[in-house]
């Protein structure tokens, strides 16, 4: 499941992908904060399900929904607004907005509008064998683990999961996993002020804190401790 996140504020962004992330694990997120990037995003990636801010610099989310819904009908358009009055109700119908999200995002509000992909685990384009090697991956991703473990733990190959894995993930094994736990240590480094990078290294899955800083950088462009400075800094301005 291929899934648009469009809102200027980075802090939001990070927010709803981490409270969906949790609970849809095999879904992949691609954020935006403008209607161009959102743009691009779709020429390159077929949307199964997006979340558009209404207010944003430049093109509205509506405006962007009004695209998204010539150039694919079968994307579920979900608007996210701070507005308590729908007054873009007409537009929102035209387009086939399938509900309303009001900032700041309740979880419990925002599952019950996701209740139906709960009924269906396999509504992502992964095969049962990747969904299974998914599954242990995002459960011990905090643990020493590699290809050939969870091979045998989905009973196959090593050499054809590894072959499986980077036909429909779209990644090699172990890119994907880096992936995930850097976006793992980055939640972390947000909801846990308190823990020193160390913690959040060790509960990412890293058992050297100078490797995770090192590849922290190089796939963010900034320290975990700079990372962590710029969103509690994106806090206080909201």
């Amino acid at each position: 499941m291929n899934v648009l996140l469009l809102d200027d504020e980075p802090l939001e962004l990070e927010q709803l992908e981490y409270l969906l992330q949790s609970k849809f694990p095999f879904w992949k997120f691609f954020k935006a904060a403008d209607a161009s990037q959102a743009h691009s995003i779709n020429l390159n990636h077929d949307i199964d399900l997006a979340f558009l801010d209404i207010h944003l610099p430049g093109k509205s989310g509506l405006e962007f929904g009004e695209e998204l819904r010539q150039s694919n009908k079968d994307t579920e358009i979900i608007m996210v607004t701070a507005c308590q009055d729908f007054s873009y109700a007409q537009q929102s119908i035209r387009i086939g907005v399938v509900a309303y999200l009001t900032k700041p995002v309740v979880e419990s509000d925002l599952l019950q509008i996701l209740s139906k992909y709960k009924e269906d685990p396999f509504s992502q384009k992964y095969s049962h064998l990747i969904h299974c090697s998914l599954k242990v991956i995002h459960e011990k991703f905090a643990e020493k683990i590699s290809l050939s473990e969870i091979a045998s733990e989905v009973h196959v190959n090593p050499t054809y999961l590894s072959r499986k894995f980077h036909e429909e993930v779209g990644v090699p094994f172990s890119e994907y996993l880096i992936q995930f736990r850097i976006q793992t240590a980055k939640r972390l480094l947000i909801a846990n002020p308190n823990w020193t990078i160390s913690d959040i290294a060790e509960n990412s899955g890293f058992r050297s804190q100078n490797y995770f800083s090192t590849l922290f950088r190089k796939m963010e462009g900034i320290s975990p401790k700079e990372y962590r400075e710029k969103e509690k800094s994106q806090l206080v301005k909201l």
